[in-house]
């Protein structure tokens, strides 16, 4: 005669968790800006030829130089994370041919003040 197998106790399935609330939809609101990114900077005189001379906040600087680089076809045509500089952008960039979109930013808020 063959041994039985012994077989081990099947699990039940486990109950799935129904998805938490997002703490935003439980204010009953708007996602709230961050206070530090809305603050009005001044721009350096390099970064003032492309978004103008006013105090504006820093999403809107950063907005603007995207706009500037669609606007002239700066983006590097293979790896669309290189931004290359033109004459106005190269002294924001410190002096760099070309940089990364992460390195831009911070490249972008060493001119703000």
């Amino acid at each position: 005669m063959a041994a039985k197998k012994t077989t081990a106790a099947k699990k039940a399935p486990a109950a799935k968790k129904a998805p938490a609330a997002k703490k935003t939809a439980a204010a009953g609101g708007k996602r709230k800006p961050n206070a530090a990114f809305m603050k009005e900077m001044t721009p350096s005189a390099a970064l003032a030829e492309i978004v103008g001379n006013k105090p504006i906040p820093r999403t809107q600087v950063v907005s603007k130089i995207w706009d500037y680089i669609k606007k002239n076809n700066l983006q590097d045509a293979k790896n669309k994370r290189q931004i290359n500089a033109d004459d106005k952008l190269k002294p924001i960039f410190g002096g760099k041919k070309s940089v990364t979109m992460f390195e831009m930013t911070a490249l972008v808020n060493k001119n703000l003040t």
